[in-house]
């Protein structure tokens, strides 16, 4: 397997004899940032699928034993503080216009892969994760369509000592039980829009139950931790109202319980998924969509700003 590229944030506290990296890894040193040009995920090279009947396989996935999983990856300053390792599960219940991984919406596009399989390969990297500070985050799709996997890995990495991260529209919630919210320390919360018509046009569904989902999490006493997502996309999502209605309602959560949402990231609109639209047949609407301008990120950066909301 091609060596995975790891990045070093200098802020992170890193003790003075630095762990031993897997044969597999080097380290380059970058500032932290917020997510832009992801590269290519690694696919599942590196972790066995499994070979069960539908019976079975149903049975396991109902039990988290198994799991849809679309790839994983080894990457810093994308998925949460430090170096992580993102597992992307497949299955999505939202049609997002912008979707850069229109290949994990569907389910049963994934490969089986066990709960024990995945663990294996996250406790290679428990050195990686304690010298940068970082973690793993489960991903999608969407990774609530798979709460009883997910559940699982979450509570044997909180046994392994790593810091957990989840990625999430928080359209399903209702799904993730406490038990497996006790296992979470982060929640990447993607608000789509603050107005429910644009939700709906943006996703096909309503905006509610991610604001739910959100003031669930504030009204937690332990936590955990928010960071708020917005993707910026010129003539859908940039409008000041609804710029402003995210933005109220991330600065709602911290009346809940003070320091709930400890960053913002406004993503700007990109053309990186396009291909995949294409290759799967799908109806790409946003394709003479152009990426924001510098003034107009810098714009919605400042109405977040206004609100005391540290904003990248």
């Amino acid at each position: 397997m091609a060596k995975a590229m790891l990045r070093r944030h200098p802020c992170n506290a890193v003790p003075s004899t630095f762990p031993a990296l897997p044969d597999d890894a080097v380290r380059l040193e970058v500032p932290l940032q917020a997510p832009a040009h992801r590269r290519a995920g690694a696919g599942l090279d590196g972790l066995a699928v499994s070979d069960v009947d539908r019976h079975e396989r149903l049975t396991a996935m109902r039990e988290g034993r198994l799991g849809s999983v679309h790839s994983w990856e080894l990457v810093t300053a994308v998925d949460g503080p430090g170096t992580r390792l993102t597992t992307f599960l497949s299955g999505c219940p939202l049609q997002c216009l912008y979707c850069h991984n229109p290949d994990t919406l569907a389910m049963k596009d994934g490969q089986p892969v066990t709960s024990d399989e995945l663990l294996t390969r996250i406790a290679r990297y428990t050195a990686v994760f304690q010298a940068t500070g970082g973690g793993i985050t489960l991903s999608g799709g969407e990774v609530l369509m798979q709460p009883a996997f997910a559940a699982r890995i979450l509570r044997g990495a909180k046994e392994l000592g790593i810091h957990t991260a989840i990625d999430t529209s928080g359209y399903l919630g209702a799904a993730a039980s406490d038990a497996m919210l006790d296992d979470v320390d982060l929640v990447l919360l993607d608000v789509k829009s603050g107005d429910p018509e644009t939700y709906r046009e943006v996703t096909g569904r309503e905006l509610e139950p991610t604001l739910a989902f959100g003031r669930r999490l504030a009204a937690r006493p332990e936590g955990p931790e928010v960071w708020i997502r917005f993707v910026l996309v010129p003539g859908l999502t940039d409008d000041v109202d609804n710029v402003e209605a995210v933005a109220a309602y991330a600065a709602s959560l911290n009346e809940i319980r003070p320091e709930t949402v400890t960053r913002v990231e406004v993503l700007p609109f990109h053309q990186m998924g396009r291909d995949k639209w294409d290759a799967l047949g799908r109806d790409y609407r946003l394709a003479e969509t152009e990426p924001p301008s510098v003034d107009l990120v810098d714009r919605v950066r400042e109405q977040f700003r206004a609100h005391g909301l540290l904003t990248y």
